[in-house]
């Protein structure tokens, strides 16, 4: 990566100097820029065409003080499990939730109903009788999209969760039966669709152009059934690059696509909800892993991490070699010369026992020393959250939230 500078990246090197400066052990840390969270979040809500309305998917970060930074920004929140809704409830009484997943149990069913979530995605016949029999157990009607796992083509990406074989939604050849039957249930009210199907897409074009599809099947599906819609809910899929950091989903072009779209194939009456995640999340963290020691194994240089991937497991489960910057730390408590290695290509692992524990291979340095920190970027998403915190029952790493030079520490 270039050298570091905005802002927000001198305000991260900052809080690492000042973490190894008050601190005895190695620096490992994540840290969040809410300033920018909330700002990629207010340009993504204010531009989206009318009609549109912008959800954050929470398991791209569930943290509070995201959730809170976003509430005043975003229409609401997208959850995949109960545990998910009761974090939106604790900073919001009533801000518009969405409760997805394939794998819904009862209770969580009712305790959702119970704490006014405005729309379940419903992932099969089965879970549509459940959700209406647990409706009207408590007296309450429930307002349900049916996910489809539509059978198309669809643009290449990261994530492709429908036009094959996957655990998600009802397939698009049994539509008909499952609007047939949720016409049917007594306590529980078809209100449109959730037709997500790929995530992390780069390419503005194909995406405006898998909202038309989506457009086209809804049309479709109303006029054949006499369906009062009003959600299509086209999901997130935005991308964010890990490998080229100059390719970039371009939000301007597919806004501009997607206003085209929908001066051809609005539905009057029907909303468009998108609910990314990753897309408003990932820029706005970083994670920083100091370096305690360099060494070369069979002609290989290794620089081993404080940290690893039971912190940030996302460069080990999609196999990539995660961007980082170098922050060059002058103290050095030991009375040894201290080791460096210049002009080389190193692997970052981290500090578990197995070979699987990489954040980066074969990245070309000019100069890194142990007592240095490897600041990884694109880390405010999928990163904590989705690691195997406790394996080898290492210290966890501190977190820290920063906003125009102030910060606090959780």
């Amino acid at each position: 990566m270039n050298a570091v500078v905005t802002k927000a990246e001198r305000t991260v090197i900052a809080l690492v100097e000042r973490l190894k400066k008050d601190g005895s052990e190695p620096v490992c840390a994540f840290l969040y820029d809410k300033r920018e969270l909330r700002g990629r979040a207010q340009t993504c809500a204010d531009s989206l065409p009318e009609g549109c309305r912008l959800f954050y998917a929470m398991k791209a970060n569930p943290s509070r003080d995201y959730l809170e930074c976003l509430a005043p920004v975003v229409y609401g929140f997208e959850t995949a499990s109960i545990g998910e809704v009761r974090k939106v409830r604790e900073v919001s009484a009533d801000k518009p939730i969405i409760f997805g997943g394939p794998g819904k149990k009862d209770y969580e069913i009712s305790e959702a109903l119970e704490l006014g979530v405005m729309l379940f995605h419903a992932e099969s016949m089965h879970e549509l009788r459940r959700i209406s029999l647990i409706a009207g157990r408590i007296g309450k009607i429930a307002s349900v999209l049916l996910r489809v796992n539509l059978r198309a083509s669809f643009p290449e990406a990261t994530l492709v969760m429908a036009g094959r074989p996957t655990q998600f939604g009802i397939d698009e050849a049994d539509v008909p039966e499952a609007i047939q039957l949720a016409q049917s249930l007594p306590h529980l009210q078809l209100e449109g669709f959730h037709l997500h199907s790929i995530s992390n897409n780069l390419d503005a074009h194909l995406h405006a152009l898998l909202i038309s599809v989506y457009w086209d099947r809804v049309t479709e599906w109303k006029e054949t059934f006499g369906l009062t819609v009003r959600y299509l809910n086209a999901g997130g899929g935005f991308g964010i690059s890990y490998t080229d950091l100059d390719r970039k989903f371009e939000w301007p072009v597919f806004i501009k696509e997607l206003s085209r779209v929908l001066e051809e194939k609005r539905l009057p009456g029907v909303e468009l909800l998108f609910e990314p995640g990753r897309y408003l999340a990932a820029t706005c963290g970083y994670y920083a892993a100091e370096v305690v020691d360099l060494k070369c194994n069979h002609d290989k240089h290794y620089a081993v991490l404080r940290g690893g991937s039971h912190h940030f497991r996302l460069p080990g489960a999609w196999q990539h070699s995660h961007p980082f910057e170098i922050v060059p730390l002058e103290q050095w408590d030991y009375p040894f010369p201290r080791p460096e290695v210049r002009d080389i290509e190193i692997t970052a692992a981290g500090e578990l026992c197995t070979p699987k524990d990489v954040l980066a291979r074969d990245v070309r340095i000019s100069r890194l020393r142990i007592g240095d920190v490897l600041l990884f970027h694109l880390a405010g998403a999928y990163g904590w959250t989705i690691s195997a915190h406790d394996f080898l029952s290492h210290a966890h790493p501190d977190h820290i939230f920063f906003e125009a030079g102030q910060e606090e520490s959780q």
